[in-house]
C-alpha cells in the first residue's frame, strides 16, 4: 500500500478500477499487507448483511489456508491459481462499496497508529494467524441460517483492520468481539444438541 494513502481510498480505488476484481488482483495491490486485506474482505461477507450467493464457506476455506500460512511464518500470500483467479461478484462488490467502505472511513477517523512496529514481529504474525484460524473455523462450523457466524467473522474483520491501520487497540477490540462470538456459538450449539437429545 503506497505510503500515506488511506486504506479506504486504496480499497475504493481497487473496487472502481477497470481490472478484474479477483483475489489475485487484491494481493497485487496490498502486497506485504495482503493477508490482512484478504481477511478483511473475505470475512466481511459473513460479518456484514451481504447477499452471499453461497460463497461464504468458500471464502472461509480460503481464509483458513491463509491463516495456516501465517502460522508457519510465511510473509507472502500463496494461493492455488484457481483461487487467485476467483472473481468477487458485482453484487458483493457493490455492497462492499456502500456498506463496508463507510464503516472503514469512520474507523480511520477515530483510529490512531499505536505501537505498529509490534505487528511487524514474526511472533505477531503467528498469533494473528492462530487467532484468525480459530475464529474462521468457528464461523465455518456455526449452524447455517442462524447468523451465529457474524461475531467471529466481525472479530477477524476488526483484527485485520487493526493490522492494516497499525492499531493494536483496534485489534484487541476485534479479539474480544470474536471471543464473544465463539462463546455464543459454543453455548447455543450445546443447547441445541441438548434439546435434540431431549426429544429421544
Amino acid at each position: 500500500m503506497p505510503e500515506g494513502e488511506r486504506l479506504s481510498d486504496q480499497l475504493e480505488g481497487w473496487l472502481r478500477s477497470e481490472e478484474s476484481k479477483t483475489i489475485g488482483s487484491l494481493i497485487d495491490v496490498f502486497e506485504e499487507k495482503s493477508f490482512a486485506a484478504l481477511f478483511l474482505l473475505l470475512l466481511a461477507v459473513p460479518a456484514l448483511p451481504l447477499p452471499t450467493g453461497g460463497v461464504t464457506h468458500v471464502f472461509e476455506v480460503i481464509a483458513m489456508l491463509l491463516a495456516l500460512e501465517l502460522i508457519v511464518g510465511r510473509r507472502c500470500v500463496w494461493l492455488p491459481e484457481r483461487w487467485r483467479t476467483r472473481e468477487i461478484g458485482m453484487p458483493t462488490r457493490e455492497r462492499f462499496a456502500t456498506t463496508l467502505l463507510p464503516r472503514i472511513r469512520w474507523i480511520e477517523r477515530h483510529s490512531h497508529a499505536r505501537l505498529g512496529f509490534l505487528l511487524d514481529h514474526r511472533l505477531a504474525g503467528v498469533v494473528y494467524g492462530a487467532v484468525t484460524l480459530g475464529l474462521v473455523v468457528t464461523a465455518f462450523l456455526a449452524p447455517p441460517f442462524t447468523g451465529l457466524d457474524t461475531l467471529p467473522s466481525l472479530g477477524v474483520v476488526l483484527i485485520s483492520l487493526g493490522v492494516l491501520l497499525e492499531d493494536p487497540v483496534l485489534g484487541t477490540i476485534g479479539f474480544v468481539v470474536g471471543a464473544a462470538g465463539v462463546l455464543i456459538v459454543f453455548l447455543l450449539g450445546r443447547a441445541a444438541v441438548d434439546a435434540i437429545r431431549g426429544l429421544f
